[in-house]
Parts: C-alpha cells; sequence; structure tokens
C-alpha cells in the first residue's frame, strides 16, 4: 500500500496538488503571511474595515502565488458583493464600493504587475427603525400575563429611532424569548420575524411574533444522585416554594446546594413533558465525599506565611452531623478549631458547636486564648442571623503586675449581617451592614458584668452617572465598637479592641494600633472607631477597561478606654486591583502618618 501511495504522488501533477493547498492566512497586520497574488488595502470608517478584515473571502488567497488575472478579477467581483452583504449586517444598506484598478464585468483586469489593490467603503446614511410590531400568541395572552407581556414590551432593545444592525436584531430577539422563558413561560418560543428594509428611505420595520406556551406552576421535587445524604437535606437546602416558575429561584436554589460543601455538583430544572399546572422539579446532584483533608499553604502581609491542615467530616457517626477541624500555622498567630455543625431544619436553622485553642500577638503581648461556643445560625439572602453563647479564657494583655493573670467570661451574643452588594466578587455598587450584640459577666475570682456592641458598615457609590464607568466607584467603610463595664473591671484581652492591618487601618501593622500602656508597650481599649475612604478607577488599555483599577485612599482609626480619649491614626496611600479568579486580589502600599513608614499590603479575596 506504501509503495503505491508513493508512485501516486510522483505522478501526481504538481499543479493539482497546489490547487488542494488551503489559501495562506492573513498576518496580523493585515499583509500576506508570505509574498503572493495580490496586496488589498481597505479604506472605510473602522468598524466598517474591521469586519471586512475579519470576514471578507478574497483576503484569503493573497498568498497564493500563482493566482491567474482571470481568477484575480472572479475574486474580486465576489468581493464586491461579499462587502457589500458584509456592510448590511452593520445597518448600511446603500454603500459605495469601489475596487482600484477597477475589474470589468467581462472579467478582465487592469492592473497585470503590481496587482496593489485597494477596496474604498463609503457606507452611507445607516438605516434606523422606524416601527416596531411585537405580537404574543399563547396563553399569555390572558389577564394574568399582562404584567410580563408589558415589561418585554417596554424592555425590547431595538426601539424606534435606534440604528439597525444585524447584531442588535438578533440579541433583541434573544432577549425577548429570554424573558419569556426565565419566568412562567419555560417553553416560550419566536414563531415569526421579519425585518423590512427600504434602502432609499434608511427605514427598517421590525415584526416579531412570540408564542408563550403553556404557563407552568412548580410541583414536587425529583431528586436523583443522592447515596450518603437523605433527601431532607436537599429539600431543605432548595426551599422552593410551590407556585409559579422562576428561572432565577431555581439558579438561586441550585446556587445553595453547592455552597452547602454537601455536594460537588447541582443542577435544577423543571419536566415540561409533564402537567404545566404541577411541572416536577428535576433536582441531579452529585455528592462530595464524605470525608476530605485540605492542605493550604498562603501569606499575606498581616498574618505572613501561613499554613493550614483542615479536615472535614460530612456525616459523623451516630450524631449525622458535620465535623470540621483546622489547623493554622502562621507568623503571629497558632491556633486549632473545631466546629460540628447539623443539617439545616426546615426554617434554615442550624445547631453548632465549636471550640478553639489560640496564640496570638495582640500589640505588644503573646495572647493564650481558648473559647467554647454554642448556638444556632441560619443564612438566607440577604440577611445572616446567629445567636450563641460563648465561653472565653485569655491571659491578660498588660505589663501591669497587679493585674489578674487570666480572665474568662460568659457571654449571650445575637449578630446579624445584610448584603446589598450587586455582585458577590466584584462589587461596584451597594452597601452591607454588620451588627453584633453581646452581654454577660466575668467568671472567677471576680464577677464583673458587661456588655459588647461592634457595627460595620461597607458601600460601593459609582461615579460617573448610570452605565458610566470610567470614573470608578467609591468606597466608604466605617466600624465602630465599644465594651461597657466598670472602669476596675479585668476582661479577657479577646472581647477589647485592637485596629491596624490590611481591612482595617493601612500603613500600621497587623493589630498594632492600641492603648499605650506607661512603659510604652501596646495593649487593647474598650472604644474602638475607624473608617476609610478609597476611590477605585478602572485602568484602561487601548481605550477599553481592563480587569485592573487603580485607588487612591485614606483610613483612619483610633483605640482608647473611653470615647473621649479616642485618637485618629491616619494611614493614606495608592494602590492596585486585579479581578482574579478567586476574588479582587488587593495591592497597596499606605503611609503611616503616625509612624511616618510606608506599609506594603496584599490581600485576596472579598468578604463581609
Amino acid at each position: 500500500m506504501k509503495a503505491i501511495l508513493a508512485a501516486l504522488l510522483l505522478l501526481c501533477p504538481w499543479g493539482y496538488l497546489q490547487a488542494l493547498t488551503p489559501p495562506a492566512t492573513l498576518s496580523s497586520s493585515g499583509t500576506a503571511a508570505r509574498e503572493g497574488a495580490f496586496t488589498l488595502v481597505i479604506d472605510a470608517p473602522e468598524a466598517v474595515r474591521e469586519l471586512l478584515q475579519r470576514n471578507l473571502d478574497v483576503l484569503r488567497y493573497q498568498g497564493l502565488s500563482d493566482l491567474s488575472d482571470s481568477e484575480l478579477a472572479r475574486l474580486l467581483l465576489a468581493a464586491e458583493q461579499d462587502a457589500r452583504e458584509l456592510v448590511a449586517t452593520l445597518g448600511y444598506f446603500s454603500p459605495t464600493i469601489t475596487i482600484d484598478p477597477p475589474v470589468n464585468r467581462d472579467g478582465n483586469f487592469n492592473a497585470h504587475v503590481a496587482r496593489a489593490l485597494k477596496l474604498s467603503v463609503v457606507p452611507g446614511e445607516p438605516t434606523e427603525v422606524s416601527d416596531v410590531k411585537l405580537v404574543f400568541t399563547g396563553p399569555i395572552l390572558a389577564e394574568a400575563g399582562a404584567e410580563q407581556r408589558e415589561r418585554v414590551i417596554r424592555e425590547w432593545a431595538l426601539e424606534t429611532g435606534m440604528r439597525f444592525s444585524q447584531t442588535r436584531w438578533t440579541d433583541a430577539k434573544q432577549q425577548a424569548v429570554l424573558q419569556l422563558t426565565a419566568q412562567n413561560y419555560p417553553t416560550a418560543s419566536l414563531t415569526h420575524s421579519e425585518a423590512d428594509i427600504d434602502p432609499v428611505t434608511q427605514r427598517a420595520r421590525l415584526s416579531v411574533t412570540l408564542d408563550s406556551g403553556p404557563r407552568y406552576r412548580l410541583g414536587p421535587l425529583v431528586i436523583t444522585g443522592l447515596n450518603h445524604f437523605s433527601s431532607d437535606i436537599v429539600r431543605r437546602l432548595v426551599r422552593l416554594p410551590m407556585g409559579d416558575y422562576d428561572q432565577t429561584q431555581l439558579v438561586a436554589a441550585q446556587q445553595r446546594l453547592t455552597d452547602s460543601g454537601y455536594f460537588d455538583s447541582a443542577f435544577i430544572s423543571i419536566d415540561t413533558s409533564g402537567d404545566p399546572a404541577a411541572a416536577p422539579v428535576l433536582v441531579q446532584v452529585r455528592e462530595a465525599k464524605l470525608q476530605k483533608l485540605v492542605l493550604g499553604i498562603g501569606a499575606s502581609t498581616d498574618t505572613g506565611a501561613r499554613l493550614s491542615i483542615e479536615h472535614t467530616h460530612h456525616k459523623l457517626p451516630l450524631l449525622d452531623w458535620r465535623a470540621v477541624n483546622k489547623l493554622l500555622l502562621a507568623r503571629d498567630t497558632t491556633s486549632l478549631a473545631s466546629e460540628v455543625t447539623s443539617h439545616p431544619n426546615d426554617d434554615n436553622w442550624r445547631w453548632s458547636l465549636a471550640g478553639v485553642i489560640q496564640q496570638q500577638t495582640l500589640g505588644s503581648f503573646l495572647i493564650h486564648s481558648q473559647s467554647l461556643r454554642v448556638g444556632r445560625a441560619r443564612s438566607t439572602e440577604p440577611l445572616d442571623n446567629e445567636y450563641y453563647l460563648q465561653l472565653d479564657r485569655a491571659d491578660a494583655a498588660t505589663s501591669d503586675a497587679t493585674a489578674q493573670a487570666e480572665v474568662q467570661s460568659l457571654t449571650a451574643n445575637y449578630a446579624f449581617t445584610i448584603r446589598r452588594f450587586d455582585h458577590p466578587l466584584f462589587p461596584n455598587s451597594g452597601w452591607g451592614l454588620g451588627l453584633a450584640l453581646g452581654a454577660g459577666t466575668t467568671v472567677g475570682a471576680r464577677n464583673d458584668p458587661y456588655g459588647r456592641i461592634v457595627a460595620r458598615w461597607l458601600s460601593y457609590q459609582p461615579l460617573g452617572g448610570a452605565g458610566v464607568a470610567s470614573s470608578g466607584r467609591l468606597a466608604l467603610r466605617a466600624q465602630a465598637g465599644a465594651v461597657v463595664a466598670e472602669a476596675g473591671a479585668y476582661l479577657p484581652s479577646t472581647q477589647i479592641f485592637f485596629i491596624g492591618g490590611d481591612n482595617s487601618v493601612r500603613g500600621y501593622a497587623y493589630r498594632e494600633l492600641g492603648v499605650t500602656l506607661p512603659d510604652g508597650q501596646t495593649t487593647g481599649g474598650r472604644t474602638m472607631a475607624l473608617g476609610s475612604v478609597e476611590w477605585q478607577r478602572p485602568i484602561r488599555i487601548n481605550g477599553r477597561a481592563s480587569d485592573w483599577e487603580s485607588t487612591v485612599f485614606i483610613d483612619a482609626g483610633a483605640v482608647a478606654n473611653s470615647a473621649a480619649d479616642l485618637r485618629p491614626k491616619v494611614g493614606v496611600g495608592i494602590g492596585a486591583r486585579w479581578k482574579s479568579p478567586v476574588g479582587p486580589l488587593q495591592i497597596d502600599v499606605a503611609y503611616g502618618v503616625d509612624v511616618q513608614r510606608l506599609r506594603l499590603h496584599l490581600n485576596v479575596g472579598f468578604n463581609f
């Protein structure tokens, strides 16, 4: 067989092999990749030129060195019609197109030697939409569908007076269908569309017919893929109300399943082949492994290099709860934490029991502490709630020899967080508010009652008006806290305040700022306040916004034992943000005005 193929190759005419060879491709500069038959320069407005350079068929043949005059003339005549059709997709239906040197209609080509060609396009006046007619058929014509019909008409993307183009026409039709299929009518379809173009008057009359199909309501869950976990876990996480179909609710339920940690993947849809009045909801899951071990290595300017080992068991024997154990080794912190959490109940509340043994640097002191917490928590978009009892024990962060060496306390606590951001990782607008309240008493040698409150706020304010991103946004951050107790009460050092670091007052070390003792060392205070104003502005490359942003900021914060003694420490600086796959990468260089030194701050992720 190999001998026969070799003989055929030897006998085959060389010209025939060349004809089988595909045309050379164009280089990025628009010239032929090698010296060939001709060069073609396109003279047209930028948008038209870019379209023709990407799609004009004749450009594929520039690399053919043996292209005859008659064949080139044929290609150029076809190119004129090709260009006319391409320009029409941009809404120009009466363009003036010329080729220099010209090509006669009988196929004669007048440039035998240089073959340096120029294609000129004057697109003319763009075609505008003069009339739009949207027609609905199906059950959406009932009174119950009136609001959705009006919304589709109101939000139709290609309105009267707008310039017509094929891309806009296609996008507008797709958007209208998606608006129907996203809510109530998942089987909606486009049954007719027509764009009547008058090239003389440059007007386009549009007509679209949308069939809604039946109106669907959610029926029972049909769950597949379970092996270790019960269907109750899925049902409680999904939490889909019986009612009209809403794709947004299905997507949110799907996200809750994947965020729970019990499942590696989840997909939720409805069975449209059944009864529309009670369509089965199909829930397909792939369970996570019952046990997981994660090793982590990282670094930040707050904690330095760190190593973590985390073990998760999703279904403890007998108890059937999830257990997470984590060992963290960092520059200023070493901790061992353990938490067991119940599955959510019908109201999405979970019981939890957690304990932490920790050694960390707070101010000028190395503090050993332990805590034990029991309580319930619920996370429902956009509100998180938690209430718990907590037992704390910590070394005293003081150089006073008469103070207690360690202090214990027992507190009852409640906390909530509200998030109203437009994006979970890269917010451009919105706000978040958190509040934590606690009350209790120290226990042991002395029983001193005390209360504790911490409030925090973060908001993003776009600049430049709606839809204008070139001016960026302002990020405004504020936090305040207070511990109310008798002046002589000794409190656990983990219950008082220290500030400074990447997400606090930049320009200062992590937890560097507190109350200065008579011997010059720093301990925590009973009152804290801090604030920050940051201007985040996109970095534009070739006129387009990139994934990088520049920032200018000023931070200020103070810690004291009373509000009257608060004296703010200020940090100012510049930085950059990058939209990484795991969240914003924060790179800041800040100057601590009080300590008169520069400090680099690195942090990854958005969390509130």
